[in-house]
């Protein structure tokens, strides 16, 4: 019998925290919730924001893009994704992402199973509000997160070193 329960949140509902990779995340569903059939995150994050080239060995990825723009790395080819786009990395598939936007980007990610949600928890700190989430990355605490978990490898460096991100006009 399944252990996943219903929910239903609203936009400002669910647990806010502050992601060590940078950015506020939203807990919409957690593994608990569904019963370890996949978790489900609304993301906050600024320009330049970047992830590391990782794979996740156990879970499958996926990332829909409601406002901004990701340059997005799957396997060694760059995609932009802008939104009302979407990107898939199955388990074991080296991806790493950059927002580029200006105005940074707003994402849902989702992780199937939900096995990877410690990493998650251990990697980041419940907030009150988004503007408690915003400081900088804390690079150092994601990699030792990264190096004790079964659900995330760290295999290279973000491969977005070239990348010129667009500059605002001044007010």
């Amino acid at each position: 019998m399944s252990t996943a329960v219903p929910i239903v949140r609203q936009r400002d509902e669910g647990e806010l925290m502050w992601f060590a990779g940078g950015g506020a995340m939203r807990w919409k569903a957690t593994g608990a919730e569904t019963g370890g059939a996949f978790l489900l995150l609304d993301d906050h994050m600024e320009q330049g924001k970047v992830t590391p080239m990782h794979v996740h060995p156990n879970e499958d990825e996926a990332i829909y893009v409601i406002d901004g723009e990701l340059l997005v790395d799957v396997e060694g080819e760059r995609h932009r994704v802008g939104a009302g786009g979407f990107f898939f990395a199955p388990r074991g598939v080296p991806h790493a992402f950059m927002v580029v936007s200006a105005r940074g980007a707003h994402v849902i990610s989702w992780q199937t199973p939900a096995s990877g949600e410690p990493f998650y928890r251990q990697a980041g700190e419940t907030v009150q509000t988004e503007e408690e989430a915003a400081r900088p990355a804390d690079w150092a605490r994601l990699r030792a997160v990264a190096e004790r978990s079964p659900s995330i490898e760290i295999v290279g460096p973000a491969p977005f070193a070239d990348v010129e991100l667009e500059q605002t006009a001044p007010a």
